[in-house]
């Protein structure tokens, strides 16, 4: 691969879906077409390459991203297979992160789902060109036009068919291209390997016309020549049409669309051109960005270009636990080359880290390589101290990139493990898929004893338990699953705190003034030094923060964490001789306590955006079990002979919901969930949350 490298034809993709539009099956197609393998996976037999761990065979779905690198035309295609399922939305958040292109697969029958919006805003958030392939074009109920008019309106995205289908549902069986307006029909006895290249049937002769004039519309402004042309009606090639496509792409001002049905193989080398012919090559990106800190302490933006003669700089994005290799850490390279053998310098902790090997990565197979490029995604083994988004370079040339930000996790579960010997080794075992995962937390309840884990819903936790026992050989006993509330305050508030120890030496001491004052939802914790004319010294301002973020850990009220709330130290004193950052720190810790107890706090409970699909019959029923569910019904669509019902809901209320939607809707009603936001809690809740917590 070496030999051959050329950064033009490298695509970094990623494939993202909401769970069940068949990203997994396009992903095994693709590996099929490709020649990386030999037969067709399938989700329902659970022999997937991607899927490879136990439980996404056991349970048909995506739980990790999987990579692996596939040619096409001469194009080295690294792709990431991302779950679909929302309590592993991190999974795509961090594959994002790296990747400079997207396929995103919907259902031709169910369109733009929740999960389809999540995985949209996080590409849009970097800024990720990407196509759509409507999968499923053979499904009963499968529209085409009304899948394009919902990525228009839900998405807000500029969809351009490249392609319109020939039939719909059963009677699917090809496309005609509208670049080279010619049918393409593919011939199901050999597996779609093959197709026929025929005239457009003369049914759809008008309609591909419009198409294309569609097409051509929306693209000619981002190519000067071909809008030339175009203004002044002259005949343009295929390939002034395709560069045209791809300069619009690229700027992220069009979504190329596709069609087809990768179950019935159908569709998927179409989508494969369309991924060498419109996607980025790591080149047409724009230079990363970061920062490095000069001799003056001051922060410079610093520059790196996607090239082997750049100072090498990669970006952390993912932690595995190999069984044969121990820690894996997936990095992007994006300057310079890295070498296996070599030492870098992790610019995020200041340490130096030796790679002992590269590899590159086929799902949970590795073939190991002596050198990854400007670039090129691949496995360093050997990296003890690096950890997700942290920034690896050349110690010369130090830089940080932007590191990654990872929603909080809302629900909790006690572990109890069944024997002293378990006990060792659970938590063992967390630390590492904690490592793994940035959304799972885990911590000892001081009161109870008791491990309290943490994560984004029942399944995330569900599949971390069964992780521990299948991979680890941990047994333990599993509480019922709790939601993990907030704390905030409500008014402005402010305290003076004055710590003061004598010992026989040295004594401490510290004085702060600080204030409180509430932020908005999602403010975080903002800390202020407002302090003049040296009162405290500037030194010992991180110890007053790192006192003010510890505690704020544990809220007085329930011992949940307090959030959006911004602190200011406004005065405050110290002592030549007896203070020190420890003394500081203990003072902002006691400040912060006494604030958010005169700050009116409040307990905050997790809002999760709710999507119910229904059959008509069963409509009435089920919007009366979510009023019963505290749940604020926002919207009602019909979708031929289904209902989908959008609300909010809090998280609190919805444990079981799955069996009893079940029951409601005679097995045939489905749902999807997933975080919006914090909103105070009913006083009802809160009495009941803060007593509980009273009672632990």
């Amino acid at each position: 691969m070496a030999e051959a490298y050329d950064i033009s034809r490298i695509r970094n993709i990623g494939i993202m879906a909401h769970i069940d539009a068949g990203k997994t099956t396009t992903t095994e197609r693709v590996l099929y077409y490709t020649g990386s393998s030999h037969r067709l996976g399938n989700v329902d037999s659970g022999d997937t390459q991607m899927d490879w761990m136990e439980q996404e065979q056991e349970r048909g779905i995506t739980i990790t991203s999987a990579a692996t690198t596939c040619f096409w035309r001469e194009a080295s295609i690294n792709i990431i297979d991302t779950p679909g399922h929302v309590d592993f939305t991190v999974e795509v958040e961090r594959s994002l992160r790296v990747l400079d292109g997207g396929v995103v697969v919907f259902c031709a029958v169910g369109g733009v789902q929740p999960q389809s919006e999540t995985v949209w805003r996080q590409a849009d958030k970097y800024r990720v060109p990407r196509l759509a392939f409507v999968n499923k074009m053979d499904r009963t109920g499968a529209d085409f036009r009304r899948v394009v008019g919902q990525i228009r309106s839900k998405l807000r995205a500029r969809a351009v068919p490249m392609q319109i289908p020939i039939g719909s549902e059963s009677a699917f069986r090809g496309v005609v291209d509208l670049v080279e307006m010619q049918a393409y029909i593919w011939d199901q006895d050999v597996l779609g390997s093959r197709f026929s290249i025929v005239p457009i049937p003369s049914e759809l002769a008008a309609a591909a016309e419009e198409a294309r004039f569609e097409m051509i519309d929306s693209v000619a402004e981002y190519d000067d020549e071909v809008l030339t042309k175009y203004v002044a009606g002259e005949h343009l090639s295929i390939q002034e049409i395709r560069t045209a496509v791809r300069a619009a792409t690229l700027a992220c001002e069009v979504i190329p669309v596709f069609c087809g049905s990768s179950f019935r193989n159908k569709g998927v080398q179409a989508l494969l051109d369309g991924v060498v012919d419109y996607l980025p090559s790591p080149a047409d990106l724009p230079p990363v960005k970061g920062v490095r800190v000069n001799k003056e302490g001051e922060s410079i933006e610093e520059i790196r270009s996607c090239s082997d003669h750049e100072p090498f700089c990669g970006l952390a994005f993912k932690l595995m636990n190999d069984p044969f290799v121990g820690q894996l850490t997936f990095v992007r390279v994006y300057s310079g080359v890295l070498k296996a053998g070599e030492t870098v310098y992790n610019a995020s902790s200041d340490r130096r880290e030796r790679c002992n090997r590269l590899v590159r990565i086929h799902a949970n197979k590795r073939e190991e390589v002596s050198i990854l490029r400007a670039g090129e995604i691949g496995g360093v083994v050997g990296l003890k101290a690096t950890i997700t988004g942290d920034t690896l370079c050349d110690e010369n040339n130090p830089v940080v990139l932007e590191t990654m930000q990872f929603p909080e996790p809302v629900v909790n579960i006690a572990l109890e493990s069944d024997s002293a010997n378990d006990s060792d080794r659970l938590f063992g075992a967390l630390r590492r898929l904690g490592l793994e995962d940035p959304t799972f937390k885990y911590r000892v309840d001081e009161e109870t004893g008791q491990t309290i884990i943490s994560g984004m819903g029942e399944l995330h936790l569900d599949i971390i338990v069964d992780r521990l026992r299948r991979e680890f050989g941990v047994k333990t006993r599993v509480g019922q699953p709790q939601v993990s509330y907030r704390e905030t305050v409500t008014r402005p508030a402010e305290a003076e705190v004055r710590y003061v120890k004598q010992t026989g030496g040295h004594g401490q001491y510290a004085h702060v003034v600080m204030d409180i004052e509430p932020l908005e939802r999602g403010g975080g914790i903002v800390f202020e030094n407002a302090t003049v004319g040296g009162v405290i010294p500037k030194e010992f301002m991180p110890a007053i923060e790192r006192g003010v973020r510890e505690s704020a850990a544990a809220g007085v009220l329930a011992g949940f964490q307090v959030i959006d709330f911004k602190v200011r130290v406004s005065d405050g004193s110290f002592h030549e001789v007896d203070s020190s950052e420890m003394a500081f720190k203990v003072a902002g810790s006691m400040a912060i306590k006494d604030l958010v107890a005169r700050g009116k706090p409040v307990i905050l409970e997790p809002v999760m955006a709710l999507e119910v699909t229904v059959p008509a019959e069963y409509l009435g029923d089920v919007l009366g079990n979510l009023s019963s569910r505290r749940a604020r019904v926002v919207r009602v669509d019909t979708s031929d002979s289904l209902h989908v019902v959008g609300a909010e809901v809090p998280l609190g209320e919805m444990f079981g919901y799955v069996t009893e939607l079940r029951s409601l809707s005679q097995g045939r009603g489905t749902q999807t969930m997933e975080f919006l936001h914090y909103a105070p809690a009913p006083a009802e809740v809160q009495m009941r949350v803060i007593n509980a917590g009273r009672s632990t």
